[in-house]
């Protein structure tokens, strides 16, 4: 039996979010995780604030973002 696609995908819903001052859609159900990914962002030193909240790098896999959610990326660079 052939399945019919449905008039509504929900794979295809996204979030829109405001990274660093700047507007970014994301899929639905993204996580901290994945917008790191997405931005390319692989240092381990990273702060994210979601909504003036410091996320524990520990939560990033399953935090999931909502619509306009504000964001801000903060990676932490040494030296001197």
């Amino acid at each position: 039996m052939e399945s019919i696609p449905s008039a509504f995908d929900a794979s295809a819903i996204s979030v829109n979010v405001t990274v660093n001052d700047r507007p970014q859609e994301l899929d639905s159900g993204a996580t901290i995780a994945d917008l790191l990914n997405q931005l390319a962002i692989t240092v381990r030193h990273v702060a994210v604030e979601v909504n003036g909240d410091l996320i524990p790098r520990e939560k990033h896999d399953g935090f999931q973002l909502s619509n306009d959610d504000r964001i801000e990326v903060v990676t932490l660079v040494g030296g001197g």
